[in-house]
Order: C-alpha cells, then structure tokens, then sequence
C-alpha cells in the first residue's frame, strides 16, 4: 500500500523515486497520481514527503485533481535554459532537470527511476544529469522490491475496482457464450446465415466491441484460441481459423480500465458442442489440481510454494512439468499465477526462478491462479484462471466468478 512506500525506500536506502511520462498506461505514474490526461509529466518523490507532480499548463486542471502538489512546467522553461546550453535543447532539458532537483533540495543520494518514456532520449537525459550532479545515484531495477511491494498489497478501494473489473470481464466472457451457442454448424463448424465459417478473428472484434461497451480497454489485447493454437500457452489464436466443434478454446482475456487503471484477468477452456475422451481427461486433470490448490492456499505463504505443489501434482498424473523438465514445452510449462493491480503481470510471482521472499500471498494481495496443461501435438490445451484476493480474515475469494464448464452446448 502506499502507506509502505517510506518504509520500504528506508529499508532499501532509496533517497527519492523520479517517475516521468503520462499519467495514462503507465502503471508508476497512474499509482501516484490516479491517471488522467497529464502528458510528459515527471513526479519526485522523496523520503518522507509527499510527492510533488510537474505538469504542463494546458493540464492544470488535471494536475489539480490528483491532490498532489504541484508545479507548472511553466516556472521551468527551457528557454531560460538555452543560453547556458549553448542553443542545445537536449543540455537544456537537463539543466532544467537539473534546476527542479536542485529546488526541491535533491543533491545528493540514491534515486529510484520509474515510468514510461522512449528509453534511448531518456537514457541520453540521465547520463547526462549524472554527470552534472555526481553525488546523485540513479537507479532502474530490474526486480522492484520498493514500488512493486507497495503496489503488491492493495486498499479496499483498489480491490473493488479490480472486483468491478471482473464483473465486466465475466460479462463479456457471457456474451461471448451466448454468441458461440447460437450459431448454426455446418460440416463440424459454426457458421453464417450463407454457410461460411464464423472464425477466431470474428469472434475477437466482438469481444474488443463489448468491452468497449463497457468503457474499458484492452490494451494487451485478448488470447482466443483454437485447437493447437490452444496448446501453445500465450497464442492469442490464428484470425483466419474456424471455429470447430469438440476443439479445445483457450479463452483468456485481461483487460482493464480506461486510461490504463486496474486490470481483471480470467481464462475458460471451451469445447463447442461435445469434448472428445482425451480433451475431457486432460480437463478434469486442470480441474482438479485448480481446486486442490485453491484449497490448500494460506495467507502469508510464498507463492512458489504452491507452484511447486501444482507441478507435484501434475507429475502425480502422469504430466511432465518444468519442475523436472524446466525447458518443457508441452504438459504444465509455466507458472502458477502472478499479481495484477495497475499491471496484468505484477508481485508476487509464482515462479521458482530466483524467488523473492516478498512474493507471498499477503493480506489484500490481488492474484491470478491459472494451472494449465498443453498438448500441441494432439491439438489441445487446456487452462482455467480466476483473480483471488487474499483476505486479512485467512480466507480466499475469487473476485469474479464464472462456471468452469467444458462444453458449451449448442442451441
């Protein structure tokens, strides 16, 4: 939460974090100031302070709606930079940097850098201050123990917009339901009205239309997928593909609130008519080891604990997994689930890769919990995935639920 944010910049020796980009589809800065149509900005926040949000003038009114403080670009202009630049706009942008730093009695110490922006001009604007101000240490992270460890636990507030997520999630996942029994079949496939094939690509820009509806995003756009694409885990489906009866459809879909906010994300494996013996035993094998889990989850263990279980669990099936086999392609060949907030992939991980004692099922800790097995070959995979939040009472409840159902019956 971000109540945790000081503490965890004082355990980890962080001075000040430097955010910088839009408040839109940028996880850092959507966090500090709720979003909104606020472009290039850059946010500094240091130890025990508040933030402080530098805005351009034409967004003064967005700007102000965050309740931060804030300060125009305008007290920065880069023309009163470029004479000391020598005319060079880039030495200007980082004297002005420099200048913004230097007010707010940022000198010296270690600084955490967060956001989004094209990465070489940024690099440039950096390499260049570091120089300028040398007692100042700059720092990326490529495993956040600081910012991702507030965002991991969430405040009431943020629970119910990922729930409110979910309810849209599972309505477009209803609709999409509703659209696949209704059709007509011809020769083992749904079709038209004049007997061409309905497809995968069809069947997506209905479900980007329905979202849409509901007046979300989606930006990571939406895995649909059929027969051996299904078994490819992260296919998100060939457009052109029929949709077959007795085929195995991955459907997973991850959107999230206009403007980049909360995310959901959910997956159902379908069979449209009738599931073929094999496909419906691979199935039952998910079902169970889903509902083991889910079973045997307890607040405050670490999340790689339980990936390990479900690869115990596969293997105990008969299934390889990455537990033993870690390059795998086939069987249980990724993780067991990961957080999702601002982020669809964010802490705590699941993985047994270089694990992080922080990556636990805390109390409000939002996560997905999706085993999975795949089978391309034989032209099936099969996955189910629900977000779950980890009560502080010890219990667990999925934020939006939908029946796990294999065959969808045809009207």
């Amino acid at each position: 939460m971000k109540a945790d944010i000081d503490r965890l910049m004082k355990e980890h020796k962080l001075d000040a974090m430097l955010v910088v980009g839009n408040a839109q589809h940028n996880p850092a800065m959507v966090y500090f100031t709720g979003g909104g149509h606020i472009n290039d900005a850059i946010l500094l926040k240091k130890r025990g302070q508040e933030p402080v949000l530098y805005f351009y003038p034409m967004e003064r009114e967005e700007a102000a709606r965050t309740g931060l403080k804030t300060i125009s670009f305008s007290k920065y202009l880069y023309t009163d930079f470029m004479k000391e630049a020598g005319g060079n706009l880039a030495e200007a942008m980082v004297l002005r940097l420099k200048k913004m730093l230097t007010d707010q009695g940022l000198t010296s110490g270690r600084v955490g850098i967060y956001g989004e922006r094209e990465v070489g001009s940024f690099y440039s604007l950096i390499s260049r201050l570091q120089q300028l101000m040398p007692k100042l240490f700059f720092e990326g992270y490529i495993k956040d123990e600081i910012l991702l460890s507030a965002m991991m636990t969430k405040e009431p507030a943020e629970i119910e917009r990922i729930r409110q997520m979910g309810k849209v999630t599972t309505d477009v996942v209803g609709k999409t339901a509703e659209f696949l029994t209704s059709q007509k079949t011809k020769k083992g496939m749904l079709v038209h009205k004049d007997g061409t094939p309905i497809t995968i690509g069809e069947v997506k820009r209905k479900i980007n239309l329905w979202l849409a509806e509901h007046g979300v995003e989606n930006p990571e756009g939406t895995i649909f997928a059929i027969g051996r694409d299904a078994g490819i885990p992260h296919s998100t489906g060939t457009a052109s593909d029929p949709l077959r009866l007795g085929q195995t459809i991955v459907y997973d879909i991850f959107p999230c609130e206009s403007g980049g906010g909360y995310f959901y994300d959910f997956t159902r494996t379908w069979c449209l008519g009738y599931a073929p013996e094999p496909v419906l035993k691979v199935y039952e094998d998910v079902k169970k080891v889903y509902d083991t889990v889910y079973a045997e989850l307890k607040v405050n263990e670490p999340f790689m604990n339980y990936q390990k279980r479900t690869c115990e669990l596969f293997e105990g099936m008969g299934h390889p997994t990455i537990l033993n086999s870690p390059t795998i392609e086939n069987g249980y060949c990724h993780s067991l689930g990961h957080g999702i907030g601002l982020q669809v992939h964010e802490k705590p991980w699941a993985s047994m890769i270089n694990p992080s004692p922080t990556d636990i099922l805390a109390p409000n800790s939002v996560f997905t919990l999706e085993p999975g097995l795949y089978y391309p070959e034989d032209g099936l995979g099969v996955r189910i995935e629900d977000s779950l939040v980890a009560n502080p009472d010890g219990t667990f409840e999925i934020l939006a639920d939908y029946p796990k159902d294999l065959v969808l019956p045809l009207k």
